[in-house]
């Protein structure tokens, strides 16, 4: 016998996302409970537009140096049984939707992780990269209220998880560098908080 259905919210932190919000949520709006954002100040349309979709709470704060900060404060103002935390440039799929609503439909005696992998496909200046080591590039991005968070001391960083950690099959799809001059600017702001930490 099943249980009732488990409940999922979205956790986001944005900045200046204007160009890149509205198709994120527009993937996860329809099926997911709740969907945390909070906004480190944006300078553009990013809270007007989120402000369109119904689930949508936002929580504004400051634009922190690692913007970790601000995911955990999305993480931990979750609601739901299991978090689904994605960027403001990133896209679930309809395979990895089909495939995270059939894993949350299961017997809760099947249910062994307390957290998941998931693939990403990182598109780039036209097309996904599927070579030199760009795909899969997982990351772990679903898990049980409670049980994930990140650790706030380098900007890759992955969520710790408590407990078991298992993979997803289907893809995340991934925005980050849609234009050359784009990739400069996000390059440059990781190698500066690189230099930093060293």
């Amino acid at each position: 016998m099943k249980n009732s259905k488990r409940t999922i919210s979205v956790a986001i932190a944005t900045y200046n996302e204007e160009n890149n919000i509205e198709r994120c949520l527009n993937a996860v709006s329809d099926w997911v409970d709740e969907i945390i954002i909070v906004d480190g100040n944006s300078q553009d349309k990013t809270i007007e537009v989120a402000s369109k979709f119904k689930k949508v709470k936002i929580i504004k704060t400051t634009n922190k140096p690692i913007f970790h900060i601000n995911k955990n404060i999305a993480i931990d103002a979750c609601t739901s049984d299991w978090i689904l935390q994605l960027d403001a440039d990133e896209i679930v799929t309809p395979e990895l939707k089909k495939e995270i609503i059939s894993y949350l439909e299961k017997n809760i005696d099947d249910v062994k992780q307390n957290g998941f992998w998931i693939p990403r496909k990182n598109y780039f200046l036209g097309a996904f990269l599927k070579k030199g080591g760009q795909y899969p590039d997982p990351t772990i991005r679903f898990y049980k209220k409670g049980k994930g968070r990140l650790p706030c001391v380098d900007v890759h960083e992955q969520a710790e998880i408590e407990g078991a950690v298992g993979w997803l099959k289907n893809d995340l799809e991934h925005y980050a560098d849609t234009s050359f001059s784009k990739y400069l600017l996000r390059h440059n702001r990781y190698t500066t908080l690189l230099a930093q930490e060293l």
